[in-house]
Formats: structure tokens, sequence, C-alpha cells
């Protein structure tokens, strides 16, 4: 199966503005391909990249007086399969995980564990550990939470989304994270496209998209608590603790967004 994917987003600043832009696709899906990936500057800049420390490709840039646009249009093959389900994969006891995997554990800047370890424990404690209980968590976050664009801010946290009941996509993945921590298993933030590949048309703008991995059987799997079901078309662009380490943007000065747009659409053959 084809995708096709991109973004246009026009910042206006009022004086050069350095920023930094995670708007790659992650380098694991590099080999998937099918058409050059390419940030487009409009006016054209300097812009170099470089891996951060969780592995993403991470674009430095500085906007000029007045603003940028970025853009970017490519193709990318997908295998078209669901997202995998596996439900006798076993949660580790911490003593066997892998040393890069303990930070998944930790709280972080929108994930405070400190804060959920109780509620976390007195609603999954009795849940067999492993497949089993992450389910309940994603369960919980789905039916907890009433998803809406207006309900999004940029400093809401876990806890803030626990005690609303209301957020975005990035809202259900840091809850769902922390709770998962708060249990003992390692949970990762992750975006990138997912479009309506496989489901009924969605009558909604096309946005960015946020769920969360989990540390299971050896292996990490992909967890959808907005959603909750194996999805089609997840195309990863970063990962990380939480939004923090994926944030789509990183500005160093005041900077408006004057235009934010996103496709993601299944290539058919009248395409």
């Amino acid at each position: 199966m084809l995708i096709r994917a991109g973004y246009q987003i026009r910042l206006v600043t009022e004086q050069p503005t350095p920023m930094m832009a995670m708007l790659s696709l992650h380098p694991s899906r590099n080999k998937d391909l099918r058409s050059p990936h390419r940030i487009v500057t409009s006016p054209e800049v300097p812009m170099y990249d470089y891996l951060d420390a969780f592995g993403n490709v991470c674009t430095r840039v500085t906007a000029p007086e007045g603003g940028l646009l970025l853009s970017c249009d490519f193709t990318v093959q997908d295998d078209g399969i669901p997202d995998r389900v596996v439900p006798d994969a076993v949660q580790h006891p911490i003593e066997e995980l892998p040393d890069d995997i303990l930070v998944y554990l930790l709280g972080s800047r929108y994930c405070e564990t400190d804060r959920l370890a109780e509620t976390a424990w007195s609603l999954f404690g009795h849940v067999r550990p492993g497949w089993e209980r992450v389910q309940a968590i994603v369960d919980f976050t789905h039916g907890h939470i009433e998803f809406g664009y207006h309900f999004a801010r940029p400093t809401k946290t876990a806890w803030d989304a626990h005690q609303e009941q209301q957020g975005v996509c990035r809202d259900f993945a840091h809850l769902a994270i922390t709770l998962c921590r708060c249990m003992n298993i390692p949970a990762r933030y992750c975006t990138g496209y997912l479009g309506d590949i496989g489901i009924p048309p969605v009558d909604a703008p096309m946005d960015f998209s946020a769920w969360f991995d989990v540390y299971l059987g050896g292996e990490w799997h992909t967890f959808d608590a907005r959603h909750n079901k194996p999805r089609i078309g997840r195309v990863l662009m970063a990962r990380g603790r939480d939004a923090t380490d994926t944030a789509l943007t990183t500005t160093f000065g005041p900077v408006q967004l004057a235009e934010f747009s996103v496709h993601t659409d299944e290539v058919t053959g009248a395409d």
C-alpha cells in the first residue's frame, strides 16, 4: 500500500527566530520511502538535520523576520497491516529490563507518575500483568477522556487530562503512558501520520496523531488510547518520553502559527 503524506505550516515572526523542527520521518521508515522526503522552506533559508538522543531527525533553522513556510510532500510504502495484537505478551520484572528501557518508566514533563501512582494501582492492581493490564489502561483512558480539538492546550499534562476528562490525542497518550509507567510497564510517546485508512471517512481536518508504545515480551507494541482499535497506515515521525521530546516545532522567540494543514491519504489506482 502506498500512502501520500505531507504538510504545510506557516509561522509568522517579527524578528529572526531560531527554531527546531521535528517534521521528518523517523529513520526507521526511510527504507519505505518511494519518493524523496525533503522539507521545503519559503523563503529558502539554510537548515541542517541531526539525530537527537532518541534517534529522531531534528532540523535546525532560523525563521527570518516576517516568517517562514515549511512544507513537505512524499510517498511511503506501508504493509497495510493493522497494529499487532499479542495477548500473551508478558510484563517483565524491572530487574530484567534492558538498561536503555528504564528511562521509559520514569516520570517526565507531561507524565507525572508521582501524582497518578495511587490511582493507577487502585484501578489496575488487580488486572493480570502484561497485555491484559495495558489493554485495561487503554480502555479506561479511552472512556475517561472526551476528545475535542477545542480542549487542547500546550501545558496540559496527564494529571490535567485525568482531572478534566477532556483532551486531544496527545492527552490520551500522556494519560495512558503515565498509568502504564505507574504499573511498572515501560511506555514511550509516538507522533506521526495516521490517515483515515481502513475506516469510514471522518468529517474533521487531517492532523498529525499521537499514540504510544509499551515494552512487553522483549519488544515494543503499539497502542492507541484515543481510537482504541488496531489501525492501518501509521507513519512514525518521532518518539520519546512525552510530547516534549517530539514537539513538531520548538521556537526560541515569539512566533504565531498562521497556517497548518496535513494530508495523509492512500494512493489508489485512480491517483
